[in-house]
């Protein structure tokens, strides 16, 4: 009988009093609506469970260095194992942290750079090696002959006299000199000699004798493999004597006499075998750019800089110094530098009503540098320029405002001492196939992977290195196969999206190879094109088949379809949710949640919509867009429509849109502080009055923040309250209706109705306030009322009883009906953030995101308001086919109001619901950066090199081939 998870009276968040069976070793996906509690089912119980048990099966000791768990609310859970939790968002907040030390690919390049690594010489390009005593004696060996095996001996600070004593208390008794041998003691009397005549007269330049001595350590006549024991008994003594050096010279006889026909020299120091340069050896910690003892100097291994940025300072070049051309003295803090400024250019005859990008050079060199070039000192009478003014700041960074001045006016720049390597010079010296680690670390994933196979075949990495050369292909290639090949290994972990950081974790899961292990997943495919999302299945199976437990929060249908186990929860969200609407194989599911239009449906609908874009038609027009890896892209993006931008992974769909558009946008709107990626122009500015942005980020999720917090509902309300005549009979005003602030809240909980009690070895217990019975308030404040109902209790209302009780303040009702166009009607107003789902979450910053639509737009220069622009970065991140659809309907009301929205989305039911499509690819990084095809929905399913089009070829149900999809589009359409 196949073994399982028994989850009994599962009760926690919304869940209702649930039961169900999960096998083990078996790939589980666990679906539903928005808000239907799958998330606090596998994470929040099942999860952790799992990670509690596992805690208290450690060492009371132990415990006490790690978190306290507190046990979900279940009656019971059975046959659980260890669980880890690989969620949707990217804690990473480390700016040394990369893909590379995240999944220990980093730490195996080190090892593999230190093994095998070749040092080579900059200064006259020769390898830099160390002998062995192995080694030497095999070249000996190879060329037989008769040899005197010397050591380079060096006298130090003994006299010659003494070191030669030296050598014959030790038992060598012969020296080698001017080609020929000699006694040490014979040597010792004329250096005693020598000694003499120096201390009797004054010395002579250059007469200090030689202080090495070369000590005849043996003398060998080698035929062949007989003599390599002594060989290697000499060597060694000379290498101890020579303190790492020795010489084997080869002699000849001559009617007696002895010549040396040829000498080789060794050393067993790490020095470069052309010019003897002295270089460190090789280790692990050399390549790291977190160890001082391998890491930059001058940017301690971060590979950037800081540096004044002028752009910043003078944003506006247009400005003479009169009219506030220098920023950050517009402000009263700074505001006598400007004066001061005036008065020294009038005494120096500097024009102060000259523009900026008027003025000659010598007056930017004045203004920039001051009278005698860049100052750290300040003297009154002397203008020490603007960079003169931040050195100043520089010596008073123990201030935190100074702090905070220096840090908005500076900018990254790369490191110049290491080019941006992180490294010393000595660790970039070292090469495996002539290719630095800083190199390897600059390669893509699917690079180094091609890498990896191109060294692997060399025998030296072959012999010395194949277990770190196995487990590096291992890594690399997990990441290749969960769709990350286009990262780089230096990518920063910190500007990873959720979805990019749970597949790396996935593949260093993947990695470690663990067995008998649950492993909790936050919907994988976020941020994954469809084209991927097969591959990332089939690396789940790899996880199953190593005897592991996979549960996976998901929506995507190829992931739901292939599945071993399904379970969806439902019917709705919230409230309505919580309960088991199906659970069994995918192949007898019949989901709600997954009830998405059919392909002909969405065919008919693409059809209906579709609408030609021509040159005349009004558009922000990018060109030239060069950031990161756009390969020159020029695109147009039609006015008064839904645009999507789709591509695979790392294409440069966040580039071009993020980057490109919207910073330039704030750039040109005066915000300094955003860095605008490179283009060369954009057109259509004008056509639009305002710009507004919705990233991957979710609202902040804590104890004191609610809807009606988030959207400002609750100021609305407390002014309501406020204003009530119980409220001015008793002095309350709005302030005393805050739970964040003393005056109304409950002291005792500080506004949070819950107390925790510390349990020492136990886990935290989390009780409701004696003082206010979880109501958060002080009593006098529960007993004023707006009719009928106290603070309290209207937060208890959800948001479409709200909407019935506010009917008559339209500034609350215009905010309540953005959180019921989303579909959150069911949220209670006072519903802690902290216990939303990630598809409820999402769904609140959209609604604030729409909110921004009903204020007044700026105007243009005819008076009338232009409409805006809207950026949304996958808004469909954990959402249903259901929550999909209502969403695509609140974005069309956006269009037909006269927006245009800018989607990054992979979704293929949203993106064949747009009005225009660009598609970049055709790959991600160096593959990126290129237009593959523009146009309707339609257009890109016909378009053959699209990988996009051929994911809407198979939802659409056309045919495979691009040719024969169009015949099938002109029928469709009764061409």
């Amino acid at each position: 009988m196949d073994r399982s998870i028994s989850i009994r009276g599962a009760r926690t968040h919304n869940l209702a009093d649930i039961s169900l069976e999960i096998p083990h070793n078996r790939l589980t996906v666990v679906t539903g609506v928005s808000g239907s509690g799958k998330s606090s089912l596998v994470f929040d119980t099942v999860y952790a469970e799992g990670q509690r048990r596992y805690v208290q099966s450690l060492s009371t000791y132990a415990r006490l260095f790690l978190e306290r768990m507190e046990r979900p609310d279940v009656d019971s859970i059975s046959e659980i194992p260890p669980a880890l939790a690989i969620r949707q968002k990217n804690t990473i907040k480390n700016a040394r942290s990369t893909v590379g030390t995240v999944t220990e690919i980093s730490d195996y390049l080190r090892l593999l750079f230190a093994t095998v690594g070749h040092t080579i010489c900059p200064q006259c390009g020769g390898e830099v090696s160390r002998d062995t005593v192995e080694r030497a004696g095999a070249r000996i060996l190879d060329e037989p002959g008769l040899y005197v095996m010397l050591a380079p001996f060096q006298a130090g600070s003994r006299s010659m006299a003494d070191a030669a004593g030296y050598l014959i208390a030790n038992g060598y008794h012969r020296l080698y000199a001017n080609d020929a041998i000699t006694e040490t003691t014979e040597f010792a009397a004329r250096a005693i000699a020598a000694e003499a005549q120096i201390d009797g007269a004054a010395a002579e330049p250059n007469s200090t004798p030689n202080s090495t001595m070369m000590v005849v350590v043996d003398r060998i006549s080698v035929s062949g493999e007989g003599e390599s024991e002594r060989v290697r008994e000499a060597l060694e003594k000379a290498f101890y004597l020579g303190a790492g050096r020795a010489r084997a010279v080869r002699v000849e006889r001559d009617n007696g006499n002895t010549h040396s026909v040829g000498a080789i020299d060794f050393d067993r120091r790490f020095n470069c075998s052309r010019c003897a340069t002295a270089f460190a050896e090789p280790t692990t910690a050399l390549f790291s750019s977190n160890s001082p003892i391998g890491a930059c100097p001058e940017c301690e291994g971060f590979g950037r800089t800081v540096e004044l940025d002028l752009d910043k300072v003078i944003p506006n070049p247009k400005l003479s110094m009169r009219n506030g051309l220098v920023a950050p003295w517009r402000t009263p803090a700074y505001r006598e530098m400007n004066e001061r400024m005036l008065k020294l250019a009038r005494r120096r005859k500097i024009r102060t009503s000259a523009p900026f990008d008027e003025m000659t050079d010598e007056e930017r060199v004045w203004l920039l540098d001051g009278d005698e070039g860049p100052r750290a000192k300040w003297d009154e009478d002397k203008w020490p320029g603007v960079r003169g003014f931040f050195k100043w700041l520089e010596g008073r960074r123990y201030k935190t405002h100074v702090r905070i001045l220096l840090a908005k006016y500076r900018r990254f720049v790369i490191c110049p001492a290491c080019g941006g390597a992180k490294l010393k010079t000595e660790a970039l010296n070292v090469l495996v196939d002539g290719v630095s680690i800083a190199g390897v670390g600059r390669l893509s994933i699917r690079d180094l992977a091609a890498w990896l196979d191109k060294i692997g075949s060399i025998r030296e990495v072959a012999t010395r290195a194949a277990v770190v050369i196995r487990e590096l292909r291992n890594r690399v290639g997990y990441l290749v196969e969960v769709g990350l090949g286009y990262l780089t290994v230096e990518r920063q972990g910190r500007t990873l999206s959720g979805g990019e950081a749970q597949r790396i974790h996935l593949a260093s899961a993947l990695g470690s190879v663990l067995v008998g292990t649950l492993y909790a997943l936050d919907e994988p495919t976020v941020g994954l094109h469809a084209a991927d999302a097969r591959r990332l299945l089939a690396v789940l199976h790899s996880l199953r088949d190593f005897g592991n437990t996979v549960i996976v929060v998901e929506h995507d249908p190829a992931m739901i379809a292939g599945a071993d186990h399904v379970v969806e929860l439902g019917p709705g969200g919230g409230s309505e949710g919580g309960e088991i609407t199906y659970s069994g194989p995918p192949a007898k599911a019949n989901l709600d949640s997954m009830a998405s239009s059919p392909g002909r449906v969405l065919l008919m609908r693409a059809l209906a919509k579709r609408r030609k874009f021509s040159r005349r038609d009004p558009a922000i027009r990018i060109a030239g867009a060069r950031e990161h890896n756009l390969a020159g892209v020029d695109a147009a993006i039609p006015a008064g429509r839904m645009v999507c931008v789709t591509g695979v992974s790392g294409s440069g769909k966040s580039t071009l849109v993020e980057d490109v558009l919207y910073n330039n946008y704030l750039r040109r709107s005066g915000n300094t502080s955003v860095e605008p990626g490179e283009c060369d122009r954009i057109d259509g500015f004008e056509l639009i009055g305002d710009m507004v942005h919705m990233g991957q980020e979710l609202p902040t999720r804590s104890m004191r923040s609610n809807p009606a917090t988030y959207l400002k509902i609750y100021d609305e309300i407390r002014k309501l309250f406020a204003a009530s005549p119980e409220a001015r009979r008793l002095g309350v005003q709005a302030r005393n209706f805050s739970f964040n602030v003393t005056g109304g809240r409950c002291e005792k909980c500080r506004g949070t109705g819950t107390v925790t009690i510390e349990m020492h070895f136990m886990a935290d217990l989390e009780v409701k306030c004696e003082a206010c019975d979880g109501r958060r308030f002080q009593s006098h404040i529960l007993a004023i009322r707006l009719r009928d109902l106290n603070i309290t209790q209207v937060l208890d209302l959800t948001v479409e009883d709200a909407r019935a009780f506010f009917i008559r303040h339209p500034a609350i009702v215009k905010r309540l009906d953005a959180l019921i166009a989303v579909g959150l009607g069911y949220v209670r107003l006072g519903q802690t953030t902290s216990t939303l789902s990630g598809g409820e979450a999402q769904r609140l910053k959209l609604a604030r995101f729409l909110l921004a639509d009903l204020e007044p737009a700026p105007a243009g220069e005819h008076g009338r308001h232009l409409p805006r622009m809207f950026i949304l970065d996958e808004p469909t991140t954990g959402l249903s086919s259901t929550d999909i659809k209502r969403l695509i309907k609140v974005l069309n009301r956006l269009v037909t109001e006269g927006n245009t929205l800018v989607v990054i989305e992979h979704n293929l039911e949203f993106i064949a619901n747009a009005d225009y499509v660009i598609d970049l690819g055709p790959g991600g990084g160096d593959e990126g950066g290129r237009i593959v095809a523009a146009g309707s929905p339609l257009d890109i399913a016909a378009c053959e090199k699209s990988e996009t089009g051929r994911e809407l070829r198979r939802l659409f149900g056309l045919p495979e081939r691009g040719r024969q999809a169009r015949s099938a589009l002109r029928a469709a359409a009764g061409v």
